[in-house]
């Protein structure tokens, strides 16, 4: 307290101020006046709370006077705080606060390289490209602890620290006294709408706390005094979607109370803002890991032709048993392999479709756990269909469209025609598609097809200069049979011991280019394919060069959709340069398939090694072909995908 009337000169001698401060100010409650000699000149203040700033100068003499006595001792009526040298720069000393000689900076990895720096200019906002800024976190989609039933992220408690491995660290840095005045505190915290997005946990040498997330908004620091480092970790929660951009931020505030019962008031605050890295698919063109298969009753002789084709490719079955398939086959339906990517690490994330036919429980049993991800969206209302199911997501290559790089390539998902009320993927998978942001999807037309996936008539190989587009082709098909046709060989035997669902007659290239109603038919299918294919060339900046044309036949069912004639060859699995291709059983020429024999001497020029896999009794008669049966697991992008620009 002050008596009545006092004076304080503010030299070296009298009062202590810390290393580099260069000006002061004063805080007082009601009835006091204060008086400010400085430099000569004297400048009457008597409104209570903060003052004005004046230089720290030797001589400068404050006079105090009051209109009652204090009548305790230290009751805060005047309060003489310092200033120190204002804001650092990237890599000096932290931000100061606006008074107290006390410092906070709140910290992350702003500039992506690993490494959390000291106060960088750029961690309160975020942008992209190669010279971007801002922080990045993972969503903690895997699963460290094997006995608990959700992944990472549906559980507030950390047992290890394998668990932060998959966290981004946050590091608040305080320096100043060894105790803040009364009346002060420290408090991080995040905005109500982001409480459902990051959870924030605190290391305190074996023990790990959670401060922040879902039913935690704020946390009062413990402030230490002196130079500190308090270590956080911050974890996702969810990817981004149509409610949820990715960003979400973190503050930390030193608050005052200058009256007791008077709310806090924020002094200075610091703020960092994090971007949800997305989840990302794979193209073709990238290096396989695994290579997924169900066993059923009827496909062992697949099963063991997959598997010399994965082991000529060097990678690895896994097989999916009966007890967890529930006779279900459809892997690639079933689930989309993609992957999730920060500065710091790395891992594979499995999209799960709103589709359950029997596998639902395979990725969740089977592939989530340690450093492997899941993520689902189902709708609550909308009927699914069977355009919700994988076949239905492919991803391009890397291009570039009209100068614009799209270096993880460009989402595919197929739609019903936009003038017409058809089937399409359900909107709440499609909107977590879109949000991602970082593989624009391209929505081309399926709905003609009785299942309505795009991989029925489009897939990518990579090729030694890029990659190349396959698609299928009747004007292909019926080119090569004219062909045959004219060099005397129209009554070569189509389906020879198989016949085609449910057609056991004697199938010739005659019959078939005899037959006006299939002619009418491909006639339509290729006009839908044509369509595509406009929109393909457009939207990925693709020449007819990039385009290789692979024979097929289709035939409309009972309700005006196409399928398969013969087995569909686009629906291969692609592993590197080791191509599975469905075995068309085409017109026999010489002993060979002139089917096989095209698709040969389209594919194998490009460096591809083609095998024909008889798929027929377990795949093709079911409507499905090599991909729908299978699915692959592959490498990630080296490029980061920070670096792209939206």
């Amino acid at each position: 307290g002050c008596v009545l009337g006092s004076e304080i000169n503010y030299s070296e001698n009298q009062v202590a101020a810390p290393a580099g401060a260069v000006s002061f100010s004063v805080k007082h409650t009601e009835g006091v006046s204060v008086e400010v000699v400085c430099r000569g000149q004297a400048e009457v203040r008597s409104a209570p709370g903060r003052g004005t700033r004046w230089p720290l100068d030797e001589g400068t003499v404050l006079r105090f006077s009051m209109s009652r006595a204090s009548t305790e001792v230290n009751d805060n009526k005047v309060r003489s705080e310092v200033l120190g040298c204002g804001t650092s720069t990237e890599g000096e000393h932290p931000s100061p606060t606006r008074d107290l000689g006390v410092w906070i900076s709140l910290d992350v990895d702003a500039d992506r390289d690993g490494m959390v720096e000291k106060n960088n200019p750029n961690k309160a906002s975020w942008t992209w490209g190669s010279e971007g800024h801002g922080a990045i976190l993972l969503v903690s989609c895997d699963k460290e602890r094997p006995f608990t039933p959700a992944s990472d992220c549906d559980d507030e408690r950390v047992f290890s620290k394998e668990d932060l491995l998959d966290m981004s660290r946050m590091v608040l840095r305080t320096e100043g006294p060894p105790r803040l005045p009364r009346g002060y505190e420290i408090v991080l915290y995040i905005p109500v709408s982001d409480a459902d997005k990051v959870g924030v946990f605190y290391v305190g040498g074996i023990r790990y706390v959670h401060v922040l997330g879902r039913r935690k908004l704020y946390h009062t620091v413990q402030y230490i005094g002196g130079v500190a480092e308090l270590d956080f970790f911050i974890e996702g929660l969810r990817f981004p979607d149509d409610t949820f951009s990715g960003l979400v931020s973190i503050h930390v505030s030193l608050l005052e109370t200058l009256v007791e019962g008077i709310p806090h008031t924020p002094v200075f605050t610091d703020t960092v803002v994090f971007r949800v890295a997305p989840w990302i698919m794979t193209p073709n063109t990238l290096a396989p890991v695994n290579v997924f298969v169900c066993s059923m009753k009827d496909n062992y002789l697949f099963i063991k032709e997959i598997k010399n084709l994965v082991n000529k490719a060097g990678c690895e079955l896994k097989v999916c048993f009966g007890y967890i398939n529930r006779r279900d086959r459809w892997m690639q339906d079933e689930i989309e392999f993609g992957y999730t990517h920060a500065p710091h690490k790395s891992f594979p994330v499995v999209l799960d479709s709103p589709q359950n036919t029997g596998l639902e429980q395979f990725p969740i049993k089977k592939m989530l756990g340690p450093d492997f991800g899941y993520v689902s969206r189902e709708p609550l209302f909308e009927a699914i269909t069977s355009l919700d199911s994988f076949g239905n997501l492919e991803v391009s290559p890397p291009v570039t469209v009209a100068g614009k790089e799209y270096p993880l390539g460009r989402i595919l998902i197929g739609s019903s025609f936009p003038t017409s009320a058809g089937r399409r993927m359900t909107r709440v998978v499609r909107d977590f598609l879109y949000a991602q942001q970082v593989q624009a999807p391209v929505e081309l037309y399926s709905d003609w097809l009785s299942m309505g996936h795009v991989d029925e008539f489009v897939t990518f190989v990579p090729t030694s200069d890029r990659f190349r587009m396959l698609m299928a082709s009747p004007a292909a098909c019926y080119k090569l049979f004219r062909e045959k046709q004219k060099e005397g060989q129209g009554e070569a035997t189509m389906f020879k011991g198989k016949g085609t669902a449910g057609d056991t007659k004697r199938v010739t290239i005659n019959k078939v280019l005899s037959n006006d109603i299939l002619l009418q038919q491909n006639q339509y299918v290729q006009r839908c394919i044509d369509w595509n294919r406009d929109v393909l060339k457009k939207e990925l900046g693709l020449t007819e060069e990039d385009i290789i044309d692979l024979p097929a036949l289709f035939k409309l069912d009972k309700q005006g959709k196409a399928v398969p004639y013969f087995p569909n060859m686009v629906t291969m699995i692609i592993l590197a340069r080791d191509l599975g291709i469905p075995k068309p059983f085409g017109p026999m020429l010489e002993g060979e398939c002139c089917l096989e024999r095209r698709t040969r001497s389209l594919l194998e020029p490009l460096g591809l090694r083609c095998r024909f896999l008889e798929e027929v009794a377990s795949y093709h008669g079911r409507f499905g072909e090599v991909r729908c049966g299978t699915n692959v697991q592959r490498q990630p992008f080296a490029f980061k995908w920070w670096h792209v620009t939206p």
